[in-house]
């Protein structure tokens, strides 16, 4: 499979009578959204702001955030199963991407477990979406609907919404064009025999009660791990829909954008040989996580791996699900490097991790996700600001009569990604 992604830079937002980009500034008809997103009749209304980085704006609660991207050429269109179809595959052709941008779903939503996006400050440190100029969208579902309808007509909505910016732009020339090629199986284990093969065990959050991820439209607590092509995933056939601690929450754009499988092209067929991916699920019960590892580890055999590298999402009742995909990799004879992120309590002397294993000798860690930070007032504050006291990372008394917030990171969106789509720590390069 081969996908170019022909990006465009975005620089600036703008609301204006027509949607188009033109010298990096995007102009958005809202109206004309407004009317797309409305034709989903769960949907009571939708507000519209513009953020840019560097503002004195506080965003909560983030709900997901999605990077705009649309097909050019080729079978399908992005997000299948929610804005293309599930007919063909996607993964293929030429993918538009505008760049330096993200559509950010907020308002009235669900509950408390949705997170901070500071465009400034202290906070704005460590989010990568205080770098993007965002389209920040303020959903309001009907109040008849039960928290899973609610949840998928915003999800949708964002979906809809970043698929439609990057459709209007789809005259304009790109900035630069990045191709990626997935061989088939049997071409790609046979390449380059003098260097280690490598799979990327991909988990999925998938405990449900508004805890899920999505696989072309499916939830994937209700799939066995599968082998799926790296570009696939950067047409969107993997979505969020998991409502868990924002810090990390591996969001719509971060799965477009996943630094893992990017950082295995970067060094396929120089230091590794990238041989595939295997999607597999987070589950709740024993059986299930036995059942799955049990599998995703089987289908790393099937493709030859001898190495492993292996993604988290979420903390707590995941780790069990990441200690068990190690411990039978191990014993098959993968080497396995873990990525996830601690809960070691604010002074970080906490067990970081809710299970262990001797197998697990390779470990990057994305960060603490109890370490507190102030985040001073912001002169305007979208979204639902009421929810402070009880985000996931806040406590009684986190609003100051100030309007400065005491939260731990996890408040904050993508602080401690288990991806490593954060920006806090070092890579080589």
């Amino acid at each position: 499979m081969e996908l170019e992604l022909h990006k465009i830079d975005i620089r600036r937002l703008r609301f204006g009578d027509s949607t188009g980009v033109e010298q990096g500034v995007l102009s958005i008809n809202t109206g004309e959204l407004n009317t797309l997103l409305l034709e989903d009749e769960r949907v009571a209304s939708v507000a519209f702001v513009l953020a840019h980085p560097g503002e004195s704006m506080r965003i909560m609660p983030v709900k997901d955030a999605i990077e705009p991207r649309c097909k050019l050429e080729g079978p399908g269109e992005v997000f299948p199963g929610f804005v293309g179809p599930v007919e063909e595959s996607v993964g293929q052709g030429k993918t538009l991407v505008l760049e330096g941008m993200a559509v950010l779903t907020t308002g009235r939503l669900l509950a408390a477990q949705e997170g901070i996006v500071d465009m400034s400050g202290p906070g704005a440190e460590y989010t990568h979406f205080s770098r993007t100029c965002n389209l920040v969208l303020l959903i309001t579902p009907l109040i008849t609907l039960k928290l899973h309808e609610a949840e998928e007509a915003c999800r949708i909505a964002g979906l809809k919404a970043a698929q439609y910016l990057a459709s209007k732009c789809k005259g304009a020339r790109a900035d630069r064009v990045e191709s990626y090629a997935f061989a088939p199986l049997n071409e790609a284990m046979l390449a380059f025999p003098d260097l280690h093969k490598v799979v990327y065990i991909y988990m999925l959050q998938s405990q449900g009660l508004l805890h899920d991820t999505w696989v072309y439209g499916v939830d994937a607590k209700r799939i066995l791990p599968t082998i799926i092509s790296p570009t696939e995933v950067m047409d969107g056939a993997v979505v969020s829909g998991n409502c868990v601690s924002a810090c990390d929450k591996n969001n719509t754009y971060v799965h477009l954008n996943n630094p893992i499988i990017r950082a295995l092209y970067k060094r396929h067929g120089k230091e590794l040989n990238f041989v595939g991916v295997v999607l597999t699920n987070e589950n709740v019960t024993l059986a299930d996580k036995q059942r799955s590892s049990s599998y995703a580890v089987k289908l790393a055999r099937m493709l030859g791996a001898e190495a492993a590298i292996i993604s988290e999402e979420g903390f707590g009742n995941p780790d069990a699900d990441l200690v068990l995909n190690c411990v039978k990799a191990e014993r098959a004879g993968i080497k396995t490097v873990l990525v996830t992120d601690e809960y070691a309590g604010a002074n970080g002397a906490s067990q970081s991790l809710a299970d262990s294993c001797p197998e697990g000798t390779a470990v990057v860690t994305a960060g603490n996700a109890n370490q507190t930070i102030i985040l001073p007032p912001m002169d305007m504050v979208v979204g639902d600001d009421a929810r402070a006291d009880v985000i996931a990372g806040g406590f009684f008394g986190s609003r100051r009569p100030d309007g400065s917030l005491e939260v731990e990171i996890q408040a904050i969106l993508g602080a401690t990604n288990e991806l490593g789509f954060s920006r806090i720590g070092a890579y080589t390069i």
